[in-house]
Order: structure tokens, then C-alpha cells, then sequence
């Protein structure tokens, strides 16, 4: 098993140097309060990106698909969440005072994001529901933390909603950029990146993603594309 994860990670550096999956984030002026709302003024102007392939790249279906926008400051990385649905996973008696550990189970939108291209094993999974419950995790797959780093506090903040009327929820994440890149942010600094959401339950469980993966695992990092912070 080490020798087969060895093997895969020597070629996952070599193909992570070299994804063509990217897009770039635009500078905020200033911190902002979330309120996972598109039409608020921090977020008019920024570009919505889609996420609408499976795992393998296939198309996914429109209650299924996603978009996702971004942005930075000098202290924060910002994602909105638009996503629209025919029905909710949730989970019962929600917590939005702590983390709630396998969050994955229910329906979420997820970011696996890292700042380190060398050892690209190493990352921090993000995760925000349609409740506003959430998760972050400190991620390591040589050397797993205890717990599966779901103890690690990245300082994150969340927002969502529901809108029932038109079957579309929303969620809002800002993330300090010092859990998870030690430079200090500047543009053009560039992170490791993919970005996911996952609906139902059972058998019609479903993972929608940005860049596919090419296998059902999201902890795939020689498959994650690239997030420029832009000016």
C-alpha cells in the first residue's frame, strides 16, 4: 500500500504542476458581514463560477450543479455558494454554535484548498450546509492527525439560507488566509484548490464538483486545479 501511494504521489506532483484547471480571485476592499446573499454590494460585481461535472467528468444534472464565487482580502478568503435543489438532506437538531463532525453526510458545499505544492498531501477541508453548520479540517494523508483533524479550529465564519420559493439555498464562508497559507497574501500568490457539493442521501447520494476528480474520493489533491489571489 505505501509503495502504490508513494508511486501515485510522485506522479500527482507532476500533474498538479501542470493543471489547467484555474480561475482567479478578485481583491475585496475591505472585510464584509456575511449574509450568503449574491445581490449584496461585496458580491455584485464578482463573476459567478459553475461547478457541473460528477466525479468523472460527466454533466451533472441542473438540481445538482452549483456556482460558486470568490474573493480576498488582506486577512480573509470569501466563497458564496448558489445552489439549487428539489429536495434537502439535512440534518436533524442543527448546531451552528460548533462544529459539527461528519457534516459530509448531509447535504453540504465543500473547498479542499493548499497553500503547499511540494507536499500536496497536505491540505484544509471546508464545509458549510444549507443550516448553516460547519466544518473544517486540518488534512493530512501521510500522516493523519488525530481525530481526522476535525478538532482543528481554522477560525472560519458561515452563513446560509433557503429560499423555499425558488428552491435555491445559499452559503457563505470566510476563511482566514493564515489557516491555511503562512505568506502573507498578496496577489498572484496561488493555492491548490477543488471545489465540491454533495446531495441526498443513500444510494442517490451525489457529488458535483468544479474539476473532476477521476475517482470518488474528493481527497484527491493530484486533481485539484489552481485559486490565484487577482488585484
Amino acid at each position: 500500500m505505501r509503495i502504490t501511494y508513494a508511486f501515485l504521489l510522485s506522479a500527482a506532483i507532476a500533474v498538479a504542476a501542470d493543471s489547467p484547471a484555474a480561475f482567479r480571485v478578485p481583491r475585496a476592499k475591505s472585510d464584509f458581514k456575511l449574509s450568503a446573499n449574491p445581490g449584496a454590494q461585496a458580491w455584485k460585481r464578482v463573476k459567478p463560477i459553475r461547478a457541473a461535472v460528477d466525479p468523472f467528468g460527466k454533466p451533472a444534472t441542473a438540481a445538482n450543479a452549483f456556482e460558486f464565487r470568490a474573493l480576498w482580502t488582506k486577512d480573509n478568503l470569501y466563497f458564496l455558494f448558489t445552489c439549487p435543489y428539489d429536495s434537502l438532506n439535512l440534518k436533524p437538531s442543527p448546531s451552528t454554535t460548533e462544529e459539527t463532525n461528519k457534516l459530509w453526510d448531509w447535504d453540504v458545499t465543500e473547498i479542499f484548498v493548499g497553500s503547499d505544492f511540494k507536499t500536496i498531501t497536505h491540505y484544509q477541508e471546508f464545509q458549510v450546509s444549507p443550516q448553516a453548520e460547519w466544518v473544517d479540517l486540518d488534512i493530512d494523508r501521510v500522516k493523519p492527525v488525530p481525530e481526522g483533524g476535525w478538532r482543528w479550529n481554522s477560525g472560519m465564519k458561515v452563513a446560509a439560507r433557503v429560499d423555499a420559493k425558488s428552491k435555491i439555498w445559499y452559503g457563505e464562508m470566510m476563511i482566514p488566509l493564515r489557516s491555511i497559507d503562512q505568506r502573507p497574501p498578496q496577489a498572484g500568490h496561488e493555492l491548490r484548490v477543488n471545489i465540491y457539493r454533495l446531495t441526498g442521501a443513500g444510494t442517490n447520494r451525489v457529488s458535483t464538483m468544479w474539476t473532476p476528480t477521476m475517482q470518488r474520493s474528493h481527497h484527491t489533491p493530484e486533481a485539484f486545479g489552481r485559486m490565484v489571489l487577482g488585484r
